[in-house]
């Protein structure tokens, strides 16, 4: 990695700096998919916190109000704090621009602003961290320079599920982490008696005697084909929905399947909810890595982009899963709208050999992506070695 990245840049525009020094950063994030943007890039920000290389840590966020949602210490209308620290600025146009960091991470090409742009040297180096996908040219652009009108060093940084991509955001020991909360069964029900379940339900789902359902997609989903497949179950199901998420789904019972509102929560509770379900409905590429961590049976709603690119990109993802063709039938109609085709492929893929098959799969999956190494990791070791 170190001399691929030395090879990158033109000669004699790499100061002397040693080869592990401690890196600043700014991370730019503006809000698009309403939690999906931040949550991406707050993780990555405490994550490169935690790291052994990495110094002071600068988030810069246009939507301080959706940040909140998932980060209840923020104070929207500050325009700095320290979080974990971390420190968080409220972007809003013409505000005064401190010096750049060593490391300018843009997220998703949100553009920083100009101001700071012109202020970047030679020895700052500027990352264009890409949207996660898992179609094959993902490897070829990867890591790649991206010259520009103004000397500054840029690279593209791509996540991925291969060895040849940038990987995926995850804390170290996550795995056992979420072993060790699952082996306390009191740990699950204190989660749900805070979220505001009844007792009845909180003592069904912990005995094993009702599945839960994990549901957080975007509109568009079909979410009452969803409570068909799990109401022709002979258990019952109770479907946990954030609060403002499938608006149109009637909340309450639906025969056998409890349709319940609960609040939003902190990215740390929202792992532990995708740990203990049994099906996980997500949304986004932040919900979808936390998904694939959990190592549960889960439907991803892609976000849709204009002429159907998405479904590209689902198809992909899909070819490197371990997934029987049940499975991957249910996750295309879920992405499609298909109501009638999601019931009959869902139904399909919960009976219990197909549902066994689903959960170790995606155990599997798990484990294998997480031999990899991690998207914090490998940016840092990627930036050590382009400034050193």
């Amino acid at each position: 990695m170190a001399s691929a990245m030395r090879g990158t840049f033109p000669a004699g525009t790499q100061p002397a700096r040693p080869p592990m020094a401690f890196l600043s950063f700014d991370i730019f994030c503006r809000v698009i998919d309403n939690y999906g943007d931040i949550g991406v890039c707050w993780r990555l920000a405490r994550q490169l916190a935690a790291t052994g290389g990495a110094g002071k840590i600068r988030l810069w966020v246009d939507d301080t109000h959706s940040f909140s949602r998932i980060e209840p210490r923020l104070a929207p209308a500050l325009p700095t704090q320290e979080i974990q620290g971390i420190e968080i600025v409220r972007w809003v146009d013409g505000m005064a621009l401190p010096r750049p960091h060593d490391v300018v991470v843009e997220a998703f090409a949100c553009d920083p602003p100009p101001g700071f742009i012109q202020q970047m040297q030679p020895g700052h180096l500027w990352i264009n961290l890409e949207y996660l996908s898992a179609e094959p040219w993902v490897e070829r652009f990867h890591a790649q320079p991206s010259p520009q009108p103004g000397g500054q060093r840029k690279a593209f940084f791509f996540p991925g599920f291969t060895p040849g991509t940038g990987g995926l955001l995850r804390e170290p020991g996550l795995l056992a982490t979420r072993d060790r909360w699952l082996a306390d069964r009191q740990c699950r029900a204190r989660l749900l008696t805070q979220l505001g379940l009844e007792n009845a339900d909180i003592q069904a789902l912990c005995a094993g005697q009702a599945s839960q359902v994990m549901l957080f997609s975007y509109p568009d989903a079909p979410a009452q084909a969803l409570v068909a497949a799990l109401g022709a179950r002979p258990e019952p199901a109770v479907v946990l929905v954030p609060a403002g998420v499938c608006p149109t789904l009637h909340r309450g019972r639906h025969g056998r399947v409890l349709v319940q509102e609960i609040p939003f929560v902190d990215q740390d509770g929202f792992d532990r909810l995708l740990w203990s379900s049994d099906l996980n409905c997500v949304r986004g590429e932040e919900s979808l890595v936390r998904a694939m961590w959990a190592a549960r049976p889960l439907l991803w709603h892609i976000y849709a982009q204009q002429e159907q690119a998405h479904l590209d990109k689902l198809r992909a993802w899909l070819d490197l899963s371990p997934f029987e063709a049940c499975v991957k039938q249910a996750m295309h109609s879920w992405n499609t709208a298909d109501a009638r085709g999601l019931t009959e492929s869902l139904r399909a893929a919960l009976r219990p050999p197909q549902l066994l098959a689903w959960q170790k799969a995606a155990d599997q999956w798990a484990r294998r992506l997480a031999s990899q190494d991690d998207l914090a990791s490998a940016l840092l070791r990627f930036c050590q070695a382009g400034l050193a």
